[in-house]
C-alpha cells in the first residue's frame, strides 16, 4: 500500500495525498513536536532534572 498518492497514480489505496493541505498539516505537526521537545528540555534544565 503506497503512503503518498501522486497526481498520476490511479490507485485508491493510499494514506496521504501529495497536495498543499497535507504538506501544511505535516509541517505544522512536526513544528509543534519540535517546539514541545525544546520546551521539555528547557524545563528539565530549569528545574535541574538533567
Amino acid at each position: 500500500m503506497p503512503i503518498i498518492k501522486d497526481e498520476d497514480s490511479e490507485t485508491k489505496d493510499y494514506l496521504l495525498q501529495d497536495d498543499k493541505k497535507t504538506r501544511f498539516g505535516a509541517t505544522f505537526i512536526v513544528l509543534i513536536l519540535v517546539i514541545l521537545a525544546i520546551a521539555v528540555v528547557a524545563s528539565g534544565l530549569y528545574f535541574k532534572w538533567f
